[in-house]
């Protein structure tokens, strides 16, 4: 009997589509799952007929496969894939492959490519973004880990991704370690900051400009055809004109309470570990935590006072103020990328990993949740300069957020003033004021830290690295405390 090209653990909806996919490309799939009737059912009903063969036991799995065997997890993230590892490794051969398609830390795949590699095998992160559908057309795949493995499983890998214009796989080498799994933490925190500000923009029309589903729709359509050309946009307008049984608008009747599975807490763990702002994707994080607070909110909603009106225009200014929206939406997007991209670069000199900023870019050009047609935009501007510190200091972004500034400015004004709560909107603003900023408050911050704790400071008139530290109160001494930074 033919050995299988690869074998896949794990016949949830993901690994299923996954396993369905790489068939459809002519590759041999070999599936196992620990609960046997599902490996069953699957061979017997959806895999019927196609080149995918069951295996009910991992020594069968190993059996089945070529050599180097190349074993694929598409289980929950945590222990379940400690375990496997451990179940696994007794079945496998030195230059045998263990890859991890799930969303893990990217610190566990640090520490499991170690210890993979310390038994002689090879071991791979891989970052799977684009859903259901993704998994079975075609996702983005970011891997990483092992370096020795990537010649290995490059051809099913890129075979099974979306394909980018010029027919170029959304799939490629991102770095060894948790290089992968990395990148794909940051597009999850990338992605929740563009949910943010697409649901604010949308709420906005709502609130203010007392627009409904239908009208909202054709607004979505038509952005969906310019520079905010995405994914997101793109199901944004469907889901606003989708109507149920009732002929009703169906996502005015959906509770407004967010779910979230973590990745997007984990990039702002990151951001603080790294010393990077990452201030939007942080507030669209809180944002989903203050949804879940709805008894508490409705509760609130009785007690707690704030602006209240409507917008008294006419259809000429609703027209601009839309336009405002728009550039809003645009500006705060910039934001979310530099700020993202920033992330990446730090991480990137912590662990060494040579990140390609303009080739990532191009792995979530299609197939993943974030897709768009902005990201051309963002390899071009790493094309100009490969060293570029921030995406903001890039001529077309610089001039992008200077020509959307203004209704940037006066959609935050306008919200404020009227209670509409609109945080990734504010918080991306304040970022680029911040960043612009030559002097900051922080003069004052860093003396009131010396006073308290002689934390020391540096000067203006002094060269960098040179510490000060004053006795603000004639009663303390002239010991300091050591300098550092978190």
């Amino acid at each position: 009997m033919d050995k299988a090209d690869i074998g896949l653990i794990g016949l949830a909806v993901m690994g299923e589509n996954l396993a369905m996919n790489m068939e459809s490309k002519g590759f041999f799939v070999c599936v196992y799952n620990r609960t046997p009737q599902k490996v069953a059912d699957f061979i017997s009903q959806r895999a019927k007929g196609k080149n995918i063969s069951g295996a009910y036991s991992i020594g069968e799995l190993a059996g089945s496969l070529k050599l180097p065997r190349k074993i694929m997890l598409m289980v929950k993230a945590g222990q379940a894939v400690d375990d496997f590892i451990e179940l696994l490794i007794p079945a496998l051969s030195p230059g045998d492959i263990i890859i991890d398609g799930g969303n893990s830390h990217f610190s566990d795949t640090i520490r499991r490519t170690e210890y993979v590699e310390s038994k002689g095998l090879l071991y791979v992160g891989a970052g799977v973004s684009g859903g259901e559908e993704g998994a079975l057309i075609g996702p983005s795949i970011m891997p990483g880990g092992s370096p020795g493995a990537w010649a290995h499983i490059k051809p099913i890998f890129q075979a099974i991704a979306a394909m980018a214009e010029g027919g170029i796989p959304c799939c490629g080498w991102v770095g060894s370690g948790g290089a992968g799994h990395f990148v794909k933490m940051v597009h999850n925190g990338i992605e929740y900051g563009d949910m943010q500000l697409i649901c604010e923009a949308y709420f906005l029309m709502k609130e203010y400009l007392q627009m409904g589903p239908g009208e909202m729709r054709e607004v979505f359509a038509e952005w969906n055809l310019g520079v905010l050309d995405s994914y997101l946009i793109e199901i944004t307008r469907d889901i606003l004109g989708y109507r149920d049984e009732n002929g009703e608008f169906a996502v005015e009747k959906i509770l407004d309470t967010a779910g979230q599975k973590g990745t997007g807490k984990w990039a702002s763990e990151a951001s603080l570990d790294e010393g990077v702002p990452l201030t939007l994707i942080s507030e669209a994080v809180y944002a989903r935590c203050l949804s879940a607070m709805k008894e508490e909110r409705v509760k609130a909603s009785d007690i707690l006072t704030g602006p209240s009106g409507g917008f008294a225009g006419d259809a000429g200014e609703k027209k601009a103020f839309i336009e405002d929206i728009r550039r809003a939406l645009f500006a705060s997007k910039i934001i979310s990328y530099a700020q993202g991209y920033a992330l990446l670069s730090a991480a990137s000199a912590t662990y060494g990993w040579d990140l390609k900023y303009g080739e990532i870019a191009m792995l979530w050009r299609g197939g993943c949740i974030i897709r768009s047609s902005f990201l051309a935009d963002i390899k071009r501007a790493f094309d100009r300069d490969p060293g570029l510190c921030n995406l903001l200091l890039d001529p077309f972004f610089c001039e992008a957020v200077k020509n959307a500034q203004g209704g940037w400015r006066r959609v935050c004004a306008a919200a404020v003033s009227l209670g509409i709560p609109v945080p990734a909107f504010l918080s991306a603003l304040s970022y680029y004021d911040g960043y612009r900023c030559a002097r900051l408050p922080a003069n004052l911050l860093q003396a009131q830290r010396d006073y308290f704790g002689a934390h020391t400071y540096e000067r203006v008139d002094r060269p960098r690295g040179e510490m000060f530290h004053t006795n603000w109160t004639g009663r303390g001494g002239t010991t300091a405390a050591s300098a550092y930074t978190v």
